[in-house]
């Protein structure tokens, strides 16, 4: 089998250098976003609540305008709207370490949304195009870089925020604005409606394109089951790191429990994703898949539910591995099933959408599993303090485990049905006067 390096230099230049591009976007975003509540809170004294706003903010403006982002892509073109998300976050993350009054702080951190809402659309619409008939794979090494970018970013920000946080932001910036200038000098033009001679695209209102998409009733549901797949896999972020304190404190074997968590999760995926791609894409079709994918993140909180049967030593060797080895286990399950499910996810929205108005159907897709991440840890939060106070720590892995189920479920439904397959792209109307 190639190596996922070989496999890189085999697509053209453009597929080669928005992978490269994700890369270095997580790479800067995640050196610096670990340490901005901190920063906030510490640095800036702010208020619990101030530091949760301006986060808050960051998140809502990245997610309510997913749909706007994915739209500007396709009447306007990839190129501009990647260009236009890495200025914006060269400005918002230079703004966040030099700023400190509160109205400047939430316009830098809605910057940095909005920026997100920009690019991401389209660089995924853009890469599905220019990989054509080999976009699983292709989808499956831009994983690896993603996932490179998220061990890497908070390793390089550790080091710089040891010297001044500001030194962190200014890093990033200039990481972002590099990255931008590349893409100015080296990314080719590229729109969407299967053209990529520059075209206009873009005859229709915007509210017709958006009837079009919400018309869309297989992808709709699509997205809805997916919802799941999401708040399984944002747990490592949230109810692991959360246990692994639990049981292994706040000090120093907590915190190498967690880096644990990190390690495990984003080595195994850019060690076997392209194993795992090639291995599903041989043997099972893309629903199958990601039922199978889905089904994988849900048994990832078998170790945590087995664990609480297991009596909790009072301290030493056993009860860091109690913290650090089931959470650990949970986290390599969770990124097999993201493993498998990811490249066929986004494959299967470009088949929904009919290869029409690619990027906004990716816009309003991450809109969809936005909302749903924001609910599902609202939920997931509540049912780990109410698990801890009602002395039932296997509640929130039930329940977890639960959703999994209903969503594998809705995505063999849905697949059986011959809902996940191509659609025939309706032919455009022109808007009326």
């Amino acid at each position: 089998m190639k190596s996922p390096f070989t496999q890189v230099r085999s697509y053209e230049r453009s597929v080669q250098l928005l992978m490269v591009n994700q890369f270095t976007i997580n790479l800067g975003f995640y050196m610096l976003m670990p340490y901005l509540a901190a920063h906030l809170s510490g640095t800036l004294g702010l208020a619990g609540w101030l530091v949760g706003l301006i986060l808050g903010v960051r998140n809502f403006s990245q997610q309510g305008m997913f749909l706007v982002g994915g739209t500007l892509a396709d009447r306007l073109g990839y190129k501009p709207l990647i260009i236009a998300g890495c200025v914006l976050r060269t400005v918002g993350f230079a703004a966040l370490g030099l700023v400190d009054s509160l109205p400047a702080l939430l316009a830098a951190s809605a910057a940095t949304g909005l920026a997100g809402a920009l690019f991401n659309p389209a660089v995924r619409a853009y890469l599905a195009a220019d990989a054509g008939e080999r976009r699983v794979e292709a989808f499956a090494l831009f994983n690896i870089f993603y996932q490179a970018g998220i061990m890497l970013g908070p390793l390089v920000g550790m080091v710089l925020t040891g010297i001044d946080f500001r030194v962190t932001c200014l890093v990033a910036a200039a990481v972002f604005a590099v990255l931008s200038v590349v893409q100015i000098r080296a990314l080719p033009p590229r729109r969407g409606d299967n053209t990529k001679d520059g075209q206009d695209a873009g005859r229709e209102s915007v509210l017709s394109q958006w009837r079009e998409v919400v018309a869309n009733r297989p992808f709709l549901l699509f997205s809805v089951a997916m919802i799941g797949s999401y708040v399984l896999s944002f747990q490592v972020y949230l109810a692991l790191p959360l246990e692994v304190r639990r049981l292994g404190g706040e000090g120093e074997s907590g915190t190498v429990a967690v880096a644990l968590l990190f390690a495990v999760s984003g080595l195994s995926t850019i060690l076997g994703q392209t194993k795992v791609t090639a291995w599903c894409n041989a043997r099972m079709e893309p629903g199958r898949a990601l039922t199978w994918g889905l089904l994988a993140m849900g048994v990832a909180f078998a170790p945590l539910l087995l664990a609480t049967a297991v009596p909790v030593p009072d301290g030493g060797v056993g009860r860091w591995l109690l913290a650090a080895v089931p959470p650990a286990f949970s986290a390599l399950l969770l990124a097999l099933g993201t493993m498998i499910a990811y490249p066929f996810e986004m494959d299967t929205i470009v088949r929904l959408s009919g290869n029409r108005l690619v990027a906004t159907h990716y816009g309003l897709y991450n809109t969809i599993c936005g909302v749903g991440i924001t609910l599902g840890n609202l939920l997931t939060g509540a049912a780990l303090d109410a698990a801890r106070a009602a002395g039932m720590s296997a509640l929130p892995w039930l329940a977890l485990l639960a959703l999994s189920l209903a969503c594998s479920v809705a995505l063999y439904g849905l697949h059986r049905t011959g809902r996940l397959a191509a659609v025939q792209a309706p032919e455009a109307q022109p808007a009326s006067a």
